[in-house]
């Protein structure tokens, strides 16, 4: 097989377990928690590292924002061969009782995105593999993390002109938090025979402006940055248990 058109890189470059994330610079700061590590390519949003964790190889890959590139991603190592796959993301809480630095794992999701909807209709559930959700489970449990599972809802645009009310909707209804990739990553892998989960660090707090959440968390605050390496952490142990 040729090499990839958007990720730029060949089948026996890719290993079968990946870590996948919006932001490019957290390639790097995953990459820190493996040894052996090698730098793949990077094109546009994407950049992708290779490394092992507890002797199992990983491929650490960005997707920038939103649902359509994390798509490309996603169908791009597939045809490499990755068969596992685990999100580290962020998201905006959608409880008052989910503080910045808690950890959400996503069970299911709400399709508010129109990835996934390219592929399928919204009535297709988009819920994660039960074996990487006990591993992400085990390793917040074992270190006592503040977590939360349950729904969380991915949609297109936190600057839409109702967002508030929309906001106001999904808190009614009990969904966690709120994120743009999570959703079609869950559905769509599910349709290619992909085993997906996903783990968000909370950076917005409920009814807290989104933009100085965001500021807040670009800042690298102790407790976004502390949420962030035991994602990632944990994500690398559901791969390797």
């Amino acid at each position: 097989m040729s090499k990839q058109p958007h990720l730029l890189v060949e089948p026996h470059q890719i290993t079968a377990n990946a870590i996948v994330c919006g932001e490019p610079d957290r390639v790097n700061r995953i990459a820190e928690h493996l040894t052996e590590v090698e730098f793949l390519a990077e094109n546009r949003e994407f950049r992708l590292m290779r490394g092992k964790y507890n002797h199992t190889s990983i491929t650490v890959c960005s997707t920038g924002i939103g649902a359509a590139s994390a798509l490309i991603a996603l169908e791009e190592l597939r045809q490499c061969g990755v068969e596992r796959m685990v999100r580290v993301g962020s998201a905006g809480a959608l409880q008052h009782d989910i503080a910045i630095g808690d950890l959400i794992i996503a069970e299911a999701a709400v399709r508010d995105e129109g990835g996934s909807s390219s592929y399928v209709s919204p009535a297709y559930p988009a819920s994660a593999d039960t074996q990487l959700l006990i591993g992400l489970h085990e390793y917040c449990s074992v270190h006592s993390l503040d977590f939360h599972a349950g729904v969380v809802r991915s949609h297109d645009s936190f600057y839409t002109d109702d967002e508030a009310q929309i906001c106001r909707h999904w808190h009614q209804k009990g969904v966690l938090g709120a994120d743009m990739e999570t959703s079609a990553l869950l559905a769509v892998g599910r349709l290619r025979g992909l085993k997906v989960a996903s783990i968000l660090a909370n950076v917005v707090r409920y009814e807290q402006d989104v933009q100085q959440g965001v500021a807040d968390y670009v800042a690298e605050s102790a407790a976004t940055a502390k949420a962030e390496r035991h994602a990632i952490l944990a994500a690398l142990h559901a791969l390797t248990r």
